[in-house]
């Protein structure tokens, strides 16, 4: 305990010096998926409670939490403080709740919990069943030439996750329903059982957060790639998992993060003018860096470094703090004025 408080103050001493440094005023924001109760052996690089708790111990002692949309507000004004910093949770997991909750009230601290709601009261996202495929297989290799793959080793973890991270990206970008027969012939392929119907939170969970006074937002209803869709469905996919959650939480809701993320590619201009359109107040992308005075509250970006060690995680996060020239989805002059 003695050398993790030792770690913990100096890496604290450390971000003190270098934020007093006197930049202009930048806006960060951290985005998390989930908070694991223990390591995990196919991704020990994935977040775990105590590693958390470290990150947000100091995150409390540097920077100055803010609400998101109270953060976004003071951007908009010009009046945004130095040492600003947002928490954020993408899609859903249960536990967000049950885990990550816990640690932010205990050190006072807010964030916004972004929900892909055709996910809650048992769902799975699909990335979550390619994953839980290899990892419950009995199987020593899998064949995966149905997505243009090769028959790989399942034998153990390093084995599995490799074959994890070359069905992922044959999968992410098909239609949903292409997707759906892909995944149910991974489940086959795999002898995988039952898949668990307990990643995602409940009805009653998101509404826990939102009774927390932390704050809920829309991350559509399917998490899809919105550029691979038509118009009107991407359209729906944002404004009904809104709906969804106004009518849960009996609040407005008015924040959104584009699924995936990525300007350009996972999103772009026709999106940024739907959420607009629908009365969006912040939109958060995964683009890297911070947002300052003049930039678009409808495309901020966001960072988490992945480094394990709080140290080391710290630093990557200071020099986050310079990428103020971050990547965004370049708006026509008349969706910019709608």
């Amino acid at each position: 305990m003695k050398a993790t408080d030792a770690t913990l103050g100096a890496a604290a001493r450390l971000a003190n010096v270098v934020m007093s440094m006197g930049q202009a005023p930048r806006l960060s924001i951290l985005t998390f998926h989930r908070v694991l109760a223990l390591p995990d052996l196919l991704f020990p690089g994935d977040v775990d409670a105590a590693r958390f708790a470290r990150m947000m111990a100091l995150v409390a002692r540097v920077y100055r939490v803010l609400p998101l949309t109270q953060a976004a507000r003071l951007l908009a004004e010009d009046r945004l403080p130095r040492r600003a910093l947002c928490i954020t949770f993408d899609v859903g997991y249960a536990d967000n709740q049950a885990i990550a909750l816990p640690i932010l009230q205990r050190l006072g601290l807010k964030a916004s919990f972004f929900v892909a709601t055709g996910f809650i009261d048992g769902g799975r996202m699909w990335n979550d069943s390619v994953i839980e495929c290899f990892r419950h297989t009995r199987r020593d290799t899998v064949d995966l030439t149905f997505l243009g793959l090769q028959c790989l080793p399942t034998r153990s973890a390093n084995e599995r996750r490799a074959a994890i991270d070359q069905a992922i990206p044959a999968i992410k970008y098909m239609e949903l329903a292409a997707r759906e027969q892909a995944l149910a012939q991974l489940h086959q392929v795999c002898g995988a059982p039952a898949l668990s119907d307990t990643l995602m939170m409940r009805r009653d969970q998101v509404l826990s957060l939102h009774s927390a006074g932390m704050g809920v937002g829309a991350h559509t209803v399917h998490h899809p790639i919105l550029t691979a869709l038509p118009d009107e469905q991407a359209l729906y996919e944002i404004r009904s998992g809104r709906d969804t959650l106004q009518d849960w939480t009996q609040s407005p809701v008015t924040t959104l993060a584009y699924p995936n993320g990525r300007p350009g590619q996972d999103y772009d201009h026709r999106h940024v003018h739907m959420a607009r359109a629908l009365g969006f107040e912040v939109a958060v992308s995964t683009a890297v860096g911070v947002a300052g005075s003049g930039d678009d509250c409808l495309q901020l970006p966001r960072f988490t470094p992945w480094e394990t060690q709080l140290p080391r995680w710290t630093l990557r996060l200071l020099l986050n703090q310079r990428q103020v020239r971050f990547k965004r989805v370049e708006l026509p002059a008349a969706t910019a004025l709608a």
